[in-house]
C-alpha cells in the first residue's frame, strides 16, 4: 500500500467514526507536494465541506510563526539569543523560586525554560490577579494580562528545566515592543509577509472560510460553544474560546492566537526546513531544528529546539516519528511533521480538540507516513 493510501485510509477512518470532523493533510518531499487532502466538513451542521483554502484556528501552530520572526529579527540584529527579555519588556519582571529577580532570556522562551507553565488555574483567580492563557477570550492587552506573572514565583529557575508554558506569548509581546506597533504587524514584517502567505493572521482574513470548532464526545465530536471547558478526564483542564479570534481587544497571543490554512503553515514550515528561504539565514533556520535545551526532555526521547520538539530516541519518545524529526502542534486540533533528513513535512489542520492534536489521529498520520 502506498504512503499516500495509507494515509487516506487513516482520513477516511477518522472522518467516519466522527473523531475528526473536517481537516487538510498535505506532504511534501524535498519540497515537492506529495499529498493534499481535504475531507470531512468545515462546518458539519451547515453541511460546509472542508477545503483546501479552509481557515482553522491555530492554537500553538502559532508558536512557529512567532519563533521564526524572533529569529529572523536577531538575524537582522534587532535582538540577541541571550538577551534577558526585561531588557526589550521592562514591565515582564518574573521572581525565581528564591526570591531574586529572575534572568529570563530570548532564548529561555523560545525553548520553555523559562520557569513559566501554562497553569488554567490562574484564569479563575479575580479581576487583576487573573491571567489567561491565550486561548480563552480577554478584553486585556498583553502587559495587563501578564503583569501578575510578576507577583507569582517561577516554577523553576530558567534553563534549569522544560515546561509547556506562557513563553511565547511573553516572546509575543517582546517582539511586538521591539519591531514598533502590534504582534501581527511584526509576524507579517518577518515571516507571513515575505513568505506571501495571505491568510495567516491574528484574525480571520475571511469568516466565510472559517471552520467550526468541534471537542471530542463519547459518540462524536461535538460542536464547541464559547466559552468550553474539557471534561477534567480528558487531560487538557484549559478553557477554550472559539469565538476569541474575532475579539479585536484580545491580546495577540504568541503561542495561541493566530488563524490561517494548512498551506500557510505548509509553505513556513518548509522554507524553514530547506534552509530558511527568505526569512532567515540557513544557520538560524537549522538551529531552529536542533536540540537547543541540552540533557532536558520535554517528553520521553524527546529535547525542545526553537520551533518543536525534537526526537532523540525514537525507541522510548511517545509520537511515531524518526531520530531528528521535529514536530509540535496545537490543541484546536492540529499537528505537524518536519523530517530534514528525510526531506519530508508533513501539516494537518483540523478542527476537532483534543483528538487532531493529542488522539490516535496524528499517530496515525506518521504510522501512515512512515509506514509502520
Amino acid at each position: 500500500m502506498s504512503m499516500q493510501d495509507r494515509l487516506d485510509r487513516v482520513i477516511d477512518t477518522a472522518v467516519a467514526r466522527k473523531s475528526i470532523v473536517g481537516c487538510v493533510v498535505i506532504v511534501r518531499k524535498n519540497g515537492k507536494e506529495i499529498y493534499r487532502r481535504a475531507a470531512g466538513y468545515a462546518d458539519r451542521e451547515a453541511e460546509k465541506r472542508t477545503r483546501d483554502d479552509t481557515i482553522f484556528r491555530f492554537a500553538s501552530v502559532t508558536k512557529p510563526f512567532v519563533a521564526a520572526a524572533t529569529l529572523a529579527m536577531i538575524d537582522k540584529g534587532k535582538l540577541g539569543l541571550d538577551d534577558l527579555a526585561v531588557t526589550h519588556l521592562p514591565w515582564f519582571n518574573p521572581k525565581s523560586p528564591s526570591g531574586e529577580q529572575a534572568k529570563i532570556t530570548i532564548r529561555h522562551l523560545l525553548t520553555h525554560t523559562a520557569g513559566l507553565s501554562y497553569n488554567p488555574a490562574l484564569e479563575q483567580l479575580e479581576a487583576g490577579k487573573r491571567v489567561t492563557i491565550g486561548i480563552l477570550d480577554t478584553d486585556n492587552d498583553a502587559e495587563t494580562n501578564f503583569r501578575p506573572l510578576n507577583d507569582i514565583p517561577l516554577d523553576y529557575e530558567p534553563g534549569t528545566a522544560w515546561a509547556y508554558s506562557v513563553a511565547l506569548d511573553i516572546l509575543g509581546a517582546l517582539i511586538a515592543r521591539v519591531h514598533g506597533g502590534t504582534l501581527e504587524e511584526a509576524v507579517n514584517h518577518y515571516v507571513t509577509g515575505p513568505l506571501g502567505l495571505k491568510d495567516s493572521r491574528f484574525h480571520v482574513t475571511d469568516p466565510d472560510r472559517l471552520a467550526a470548532a468541534y471537542a471530542d464526545g463519547a459518540k462524536g465530536a461535538i460542536r464547541m460553544p464559547s466559552p468550553y471547558y474539557p471534561p477534567r478526564e480528558s487531560g487538557w483542564t484549559a478553557g477554550f474560546s472559539p469565538n476569541r479570534i474575532f475579539n479585536p481587544k484580545a491580546f495577540q497571543s504568541g503561542g495561541a492566537g493566530m488563524a490561517g490554512t494548512a498551506g500557510d503553515v505548509m509553505t513556513l514550515l518548509d522554507t524553514l526546513a530547506r534552509g530558511g528561504g527568505k526569512v532567515m539565514s540557513p544557520s538560524l533556520a537549522e538551529a531552529g531544528f536542533a536540540n537547543q535545551v541540552g540533557t532536558i526532555t520535554c517528553e520521553p526521547g524527546m529535547r525542545f529546539g526553537f520551533f518543536g520538539a525534537v526526537c532523540e530516541d525514537p525507541s522510548i519518545a511517545l509520537a511515531t516519528m524518526a531520530k531528528g524529526a521535529v514536530q509540535w502542534g496545537g490543541v484546536y486540533g492540529n499537528t505537524w511533521l518536519v523530517d530534514r533528513a528525510a526531506g519530508i513535512t508533513m501539516v494537518s489542520l483540523s478542527n476537532t480538540a483534543l483528538e487532531g492534536c493529542m488522539g490516535a489521529f496524528p499517530d496515525n498520520l506518521r504510522r501512515a507516513l512512515y509506514g509502520v
